[in-house]
């Protein structure tokens, strides 16, 4: 039988999920685990780059986003599930590799210029920031990635990831292979408010929300601003509780936007259905994570089988490495 090919992926640690996270990345991931050799990591070196001055929750970031991997659907039989500073190698081939990347490529990764107009203000113009597409490209080539699924904005990275690859290749020998983008079909979930969803916007529904915070957060959804009175034709294409019910129930949304132009529903009635459905969503996977969490220690038991494995597949990359610089 043919071997599967292998996938790296990685979330920063940032704790709980919400319903973006999940429609925009986590659902993906664990259609992958049919097809493909998984290796996911909790990526909380790189959470530093831009919050190394309080680190204070990431322990419990990790355990709670672990959690939501979990209830999500992520098999740690079928997946390596891993946080990436218990697999120190990921450092080393970080350190090699930055020895043969051009300063200038890290300097014209899109993302970086974003990130600090974005966060202006803060001292983020360090060392780690500048240099952590190398860890990332560290991170895809420690397990030799056939693939890495991402939306469109982080293509440059993983064609940073390749270009470096290719330059250490041209140095030293045939041994990191070059990586492929899986472009995923995102699920591009907006907040309650029409912006992005995102915790610190107050605007999103977490992933394993109760049904007390979901009656809540639905009930508050920005609708057609100038649908005023109940009979007055509504328009749903401006509507976020639309777009939650092509996310989640694709086949009312056609029927659901027919009233809403009709004025045959109010936006209140439209809304508390909607919450129920939402709550039909999310009820299986509250489930499965009040069942993960309810066994002490087992998310610490997955995540040192996750290490213990991924070592082994990182480290049989860096002998390689090693072996093609010559070193001892």
């Amino acid at each position: 039988m043919e071997a599967k090919k292998r996938i790296f992926s990685g979330m920063r640690p940032t704790g709980r999920l919400h319903l973006g996270n999940y429609l925009g990345a986590l659902q993906n991931w664990v259609r992958l685990q049919d097809e493909y050799d998984c290796i996911y990591a909790v990526v909380d070196w790189h959470a530093l780059t831009t919050g190394y001055e309080d680190t204070s929750q990431i322990r419990d970031n990790v355990r709670e986003m672990v959690l939501d991997w979990l209830a999500a659907g992520l098999d740690p039989e079928r997946s390596v599930l891993m946080v990436q500073s218990h697999v120190k190698q990921h450092a080393e081939l970080h350190l090699l590799l930055s020895m043969v990347t051009p300063l200038g490529w890290v300097e014209r990764v899109p993302t970086y210029k974003e990130q600090l107009r974005e966060l202006a203000g803060r001292e983020i113009a360090t060392y780690g920031f500048l240099g952590y597409p190398v860890l990332q490209a560290a991170d895809i080539l420690a397990y030799k990635a056939q693939y890495v699924p991402v939306g469109e904005d982080q293509v440059p990275h993983v064609e940073l990831t390749r270009e470096i690859a290719r330059r250490f290749n041209h140095y030293f020998g045939p041994v990191l292979p070059e990586p492929e983008v899986l472009l995923a079909q995102v699920k591009v979930l907006p907040g309650i408010d029409g912006r992005k969803m995102s915790k610190s916007y107050g605007n999103e529904i977490p992933m394993t929300a109760s049904p007390e915070e979901i009656q809540r957060q639905v009930l508050n959804m920005v609708t057609d601003p100038a649908r005023i009175r109940r009979h007055d034709p509504g328009h749903p294409d401006v509507c976020v509780a639309h777009v939650f019910y092509q996310a989640i129930a694709s086949e009312m949304a056609g029927t659901v936007a027919e009233e809403c132009k009709n004025a045959a529903v109010g936006c209140v009635e439209c809304k508390k259905r909607l919450a129920g459905l939402v709550e039909e969503f999310i009820a299986p996977l509250r489930e499965r994570r009040e069942r993960y969490a309810s066994q002490p220690g087992l998310v610490r038991e997955i995540l040192d089988d996750g290490a213990n494995r991924a070592r082994k597949l990182a480290e049989a990359t860096l002998q390689e490495v090693r072996e093609a610089m010559r070193l001892w």
